[in-house]
C-alpha cells in the first residue's frame, strides 16, 4: 500500500472518530451500536494507516481505542439482550 493510500485511510479514520463523538455529543441519547460501531471503524482504518506510516504511540492509541469500542459493542449486545428477556 502507498503511503498515500495509507494516508486516505488515515483520515478516514479519522473522520469516523470525530463523527462518532459529535454524534455521542449531539444525541441525548446515542444509539451504543452506531457510537461504538463507529470508533470501532475508525480505529481499524486508522491502524491500517499507522501500519504504513509507522507512529508506534498512535498505534498503541488505536489498539486501546479499538478495545474500548469492542468492551461497549459487548456490553450493549449483552443490554440488548437482558432486555428482550
Amino acid at each position: 500500500m502507498s503511503p498515500t493510500t495509507a494516508n486516505i485511510f488515515g483520515f478516514a479514520g479519522m473522520a469516523c472518530i470525530i463523527g462518532a463523538y459529535a454524534y455521542q455529543t449531539a444525541r441525548a441519547e446515542p444509539n451504543p451500536f452506531i457510537q461504538h460501531g463507529t470508533n470501532l471503524l475508525g480505529a481499524a482504518l486508522l491502524t491500517v494507516s499507522l501500519l504504513v506510516n509507522t507512529n508506534p504511540a498512535s498505534l498503541v492509541l488505536e489498539f486501546f481505542w479499538a478495545a474500548i469500542a469492542i468492551y461497549g459493542l459487548v456490553r450493549a449486545f449483552l443490554k440488548r439482550g437482558e432486555s428482550k428477556a
